[in-house]
């Protein structure tokens, strides 16, 4: 039986931020619920669907409402976002690698939050940045808020699930913002199968190569004289990984990349050089380990000793979250169906 439901909006000003440009948020909707909305006057009405696309509906009005009057400017792709995480609203995440089905949030705990909630308070509003950057599942919006709430989160997961990009985002947003006086970016030396020799120039130019997936990301968040500008005054800094012995990171957002390529002395060293007021990222794919066969990845043993740590989170991504393109997915579930 099909249903309808209007929504009523009490000023053109949030019923414009609603639509989006062109309507295209009602477009968006559309394609993703099915059936025909028409927008009159200060309402909002949809007809053609059945009782839990009616649900799903005022859900999302009631997300994209809330966002308008916080002072947001949804966009297509937030609305899409919003819409794939819509399948686990009202899910309870009792285990590190997601939520159990049919289980209610705890009042008072962000991790818990249903997914469009968590997916808005996760917004990332970098000052001076291209675009608002918003997560696009719900174990994306658990990764933020973990980061945003912990000394050190662990973020796992495939190519493609946004484990640098966001880790990037939201350092650049403390940065920026001065909640943090500056940025280091790390990454262990290991090749990917390839054997590049010697590389010239000082340790800086050396060590570019390795950054570059970092500063790719940078270049998409904010302008390059942002960057250029953060250099010169040191807000960023390039920290091989195996001269930061000795080190302490104070007031610092600190990125160690590609993770899973680093020994167990490694993580052990890198993770002891945290310092007052200061937060680590680490983010790792276990699925592409590139160290020699007798030597243990140190994120893989730091996850297996340190995960009841107080004060530490650990992400999981999955197939599900990948967003850099929808080809991505059917690559990794490829290679993982060929290991069973």
């Amino acid at each position: 039986m099909e249903d309808s439901i209007t929504i009523v909006l009490d000023s053109r000003e949030v019923l414009s931020g609603v639509c989006g440009a062109n309507d295209g948020n009602l477009k968006v909707i559309e394609g993703s619920l099915g059936g025909r909305i028409a927008a009159r006057g200060n309402e909002i009405r949809l007809e053609g669907v059945d009782e839990a696309g009616a649900r799903r509906f005022r859900t999302m009005m009631d997300n994209l409402i809330a966002a308008v009057r916080e002072g947001q400017s949804p966009s297509p792709e937030y609305v899409q976002a919003l819409a794939g995480v819509l399948p686990s609203f009202g899910t309870k995440n009792r285990s590190l690698e997601g939520p159990e089905e049919g289980q209610e949030p705890e009042e008072g705990d962000l991790s818990l939050k249903t997914g469009p909630e968590l997916m808005r308070e996760a917004l990332i509003q970098i000052p001076h940045g291209f675009n608002r950057v918003f997560p696009r599942t719900k174990n994306q919006a658990r990764y933020i808020q973990g980061i945003r709430s912990h000394d050190i989160t662990f973020c796992v997961g495939p190519a493609g699930t946004g484990k640098t990009y966001l880790a990037i985002a939201e350092a650049l947003r403390m940065v920026l913002s001065k909640a943090v006086r500056k940025l280091v970016l790390t990454r262990p030396v290991v090749e990917a199968g390839e054997n590049l020799g010697f590389l010239p120039g000082d340790l800086t130019q050396k060590i570019n190569p390795y950054l570059r997936p970092l500063y790719d990301a940078m270049e998409s968040l904010v302008p390059y004289e942002t960057i250029r500008r953060m250099e010169e005054t040191r807000s960023i800094e390039i920290a091989p990984l195996a001269y930061m012995r000795g080190r302490s990171l104070n007031d610092s957002m600190i990125i160690l990349d590609e993770a899973q390529n680093t020994t167990k002395e490694q993580m052990k060293m890198f993770l002891t050089r945290i310092g007052q007021g200061a937060r680590a990222i680490v983010t790792g794919d276990i699925t592409q380990i590139d160290l020699p066969k007798r030597i243990d990845s140190g994120l893989l043993h730091a996850l297996s000793i340190l995960s009841g740590i107080e004060g530490l989170h650990v992400a999981y991504l999955n197939t599900a979250d990948v967003v850099r393109n929808p080809l991505i997915k059917k690559i990794i579930q490829a290679y993982d169906n060929e290991k069973k």
